[in-house]
């Protein structure tokens, strides 16, 4: 029962720290100064298809953000920043 219990503990602990590993890796995580960093950002481009999908991620970004899913804030913000670069 007692190796059990590990095993559950070990699994909840992996499970807590993998989705905040992976968004730090995307731009550094998903944090207030990366949203407005990228926001900044995305007011100073020309209109235009790259911004329509940059507004578009970092809106996804934003809801990600809202509910908790921080490796998908992540994604969302790392791509909404190469739209912004054009890459």
């Amino acid at each position: 029962m007692k190796k059990l219990l590990g095993v559950i503990a070990i699994a909840a602990a992996a499970f807590a720290v993998a989705p905040s590993h992976a968004a730090k890796h995307a731009m550094g995580g998903c944090s207030g100064a990366n949203l407005e960093k990228t926001e900044t950002a995305i007011e100073n481009m020309a209109d235009g298809d790259s911004k329509f999908v940059a507004q578009k991620e970092i809106a996804a970004a934003q809801d990600a953000l809202l509910n908790g899913k921080m490796a998908a804030c992540g994604a969302h913000l790392n791509k909404a920043m190469q739209a912004t670069t054009g890459k």
